[in-house]
Formats: C-alpha cells, sequence, structure tokens
C-alpha cells in the first residue's frame, strides 16, 4: 500500500511555458519531462531546478502542434497533427528518424511499460504500434468509425496498455473502445462508453465529448475511461468530469462516475498498489481528482491553475507533474 496521502495535496511548483503544453513524459526517478506545445515545439525542463527553464529540442521539428510524447527502448517519440512521427535523442535533443504516420491528426502516443513498442492514434480512425527501436509499423489497428452516429468527423484521442503489455485499448469520440493483441494486432473485444459523448441536436447542431483517456489498473483486471458526461454548454465544457469504469476481460461495467467538478478528464493514473486513481483535466480551469479505485468514492479533488492536457505520476505516488494552457504545474502529498 502507498504511503503517500492525497489529502496531503499541495501545489508545489508553477511556471510559465511557451505555447500549450499538450503532452508529457517524464524520465523515470527524476524530475526532468519532455513536453509537446502549441507552438510545434518539443522541449524538456528540469522541474526539480529553482528556477526550471524550458530547453528546446533541434532540428527539423513537426509543423503543427505536438500532442504527443512517450519515452522509450529508442528514445523519445513525439506526435504531431502534421500526421507525423519523430524520434529523438534525449541528451543531444537532436531529431534522429521521422514517419509519416497518419492522414489526419495524432492526438495521443503511448509506450508500452517495456519501451519496446510505441502505439499511435489520430484521426485517421486507425492506431497504430510502432517498434521503438526501428521505426518500423509493427501493427495497423483498424475498428473506430470514421463518422459519429450523427455524421459528423469522429476522433480517436486515447490509448492505454495493460501492466504486462499484452493488450492495447483505443477510445474514440463516440464512447467506443477496442481491445487489441498486441502480439498478433487483432481485436480481442470491444467496450461502449456511451455515457462520455455528447451531441447538441438544437444550439449548434454538434457533438463533443468523448474518451479523452483510458488507463488499467495495475492488476490489470479493470480499464477506466476518462471524459466529460452530458454538456449544458458546449462552448464551456459544462459538464461534469466522467469515470466509466469497466471489469473487461467480461466486458462488464463496474461502476461510473458523474464527479461536481466539471470538464474532461484528460489524463488517469493508478497509485502502484491500486487502491486509488487520480484523474486531471479542467473546462476553463483545471483539477485534480483522487478516487478510490474499488468504488470510485472521492477522496480528495483541488483546483489546478490551468486547464490540464497531460500529467504524469511518478514512482512513488507522491508527485503530478501536469502540463497545460501555458503552464506546468506540480502537486505535491507526502505521507502523514
Amino acid at each position: 500500500m502507498s504511503n503517500s496521502d492525497p489529502t496531503k495535496l499541495k501545489l508545489t511548483k508553477n511556471f510559465g511555458v511557451p505555447g500549450i503544453a499538450l503532452c508529457v513524459a517524464r524520465v523515470p526517478n527524476t524530475g526532468r519531462i519532455f513536453f509537446g506545445s502549441s507552438d510545434f515545439k518539443l522541449y524538456e525542463v528540469d522541474c526539480g531546478a529553482e528556477k526550471p527553464e524550458p530547453k528546446a529540442f533541434t532540428g527539423e521539428g513537426h509543423q503543427s502542434y505536438v500532442t504527443g510524447v512517450a519515452l522509450t527502448e529508442g528514445g523519445i517519440v513525439s506526435g504531431s497533427y502534421d500526421g507525423t512521427l519523430k524520434w529523438w535523442n534525449p541528451d543531444t535533443k537532436e531529431q534522429t528518424r521521422s514517419v509519416n504516420a497518419h492522414g489526419l491528426w495524432v492526438r495521443r502516443v503511448v509506450a508500452s511499460p517495456d519501451g519496446k513498442f510505441v502505439v499511435s492514434v489520430a484521426d485517421d480512425m486507425l492506431g497504430k504500434i510502432w517498434n521503438a527501436q526501428t521505426g518500423e509499423l509493427v501493427h495497423t489497428l483498424a475498428d473506430h468509425k470514421p463518422m459519429t452516429p450523427n455524421d459528423f468527423p469522429s476522433m480517436l484521442f486515447a490509448a492505454a496498455f495493460t501492466p504486462d503489455g499484452k493488450v492495447l485499448a483505443t477510445g474514440d469520440k463516440v464512447g467506443h473502445i477496442a481491445l487489441w493483441d498486441v502480439t498478433s494486432g487483432k481485436k480481442i473485444g470491444e467496450l461502449e462508453a456511451a455515457g462520455l459523448y455528447t451531441w447538441d441536436p438544437k444550439q449548434r447542431r454538434h457533438s463533443i465529448g468523448g474518451i479523452r483517456s483510458l488507463a488499467f489498473s495495475p492488476d490489470g483486471k479493470l480499464l477506466v475511461a476518462g471524459g466529460i458526461g452530458h454538456i449544458g454548454n458546449i462552448d464551456h465544457l459544462d459538464g461534469p468530469s466522467r469515470y466509466e469504469v469497466f471489469e473487461w476481460q467480461t466486458s462488464k461495467k463496474a461502476y461510473e462516475v458523474a464527479d461536481k467538478v466539471k470538464g474532461l478528464v484528460e489524463h488517469l493514473a493508478f497509485e502502484p498498489t491500486g487502491q486509488w486513481m487520480v484523474g486531471s483535466g479542467g473546462d476553463n480551469a483545471g483539477f485534480v481528482s483522487f478516487l478510490k479505485t474499488e468504488n470510485g468514492q472521492v477522496i480528495h479533488q483541488d483546483k489546478a491553475p490551468m486547464h490540464i492536457h497531460q500529467s504524469v505520476m511518478n514512482e512513488a505516488a507522491d508527485t503530478l507533474y501536469c502540463v497545460g494552457h501555458n503552464r506546468i504545474a506540480v502537486f505535491e502529498w507526502k505521507a502523514s
């Protein structure tokens, strides 16, 4: 059981960064992080420094927003709205490989637990598994429909590996989750988190929401999908942050949570023994929420100084590094 106490949550660092920070990865056992920005660049910053100073990576780089980043066996891999994946040397900050990966915007890049593979998901509604060392395409995962039930373009936002790296989940705008065998690339199941999708037939004739985050519990038995519940005002993300929790191996929904905190659950992570999970995200503002894994009961939650686009937690499960609108925030909650 973790010795950290989420009720002791404190904002310990809060500093500005260029553009909107959209994704983050962390060097294990350090406060050194890499983040992608709306200014088309990838950055490194040491959050443990007295005055953190982001340093941009060099080379040709991306031609649009950098929306995904992962630390793998082959270095750093970033993805962008330009449809490319790029490999980088984390020490020299130089680009080593570029791949035309997707026909539309890349939404997320996730490394397998062993760092040997990286998956990208994009608005061409494909998931792709890549060899992290060579950049070779291993599998193309095609299941998500390109159009919503209301005939608007759909989006593919999220992906997550089981802790053993054998199964991958991908989640889209209408709440559809596909489950994949990583070795074969074959689909092995599906789930529906329909409560994460809103269609507005009157005011805007517009759909919003979707699965913005996915995470498997440390024992691999639960899969959590995060996003936003029914939205009253789509211009302000005026809806409850929402979690739908599945016993995925039996396709059973364990429970769902519509939280009083409003906005998208952009990222999810579990405490290593699985006693609680943390969700982060926001509407025009931001939030960090801790929930009991067994029933979704809120343990503690607090505001963030910005909308959080992605977070990463340390090994001791007592520090959360959050990136978002023009800022990076570090929260800590030590043992009581």
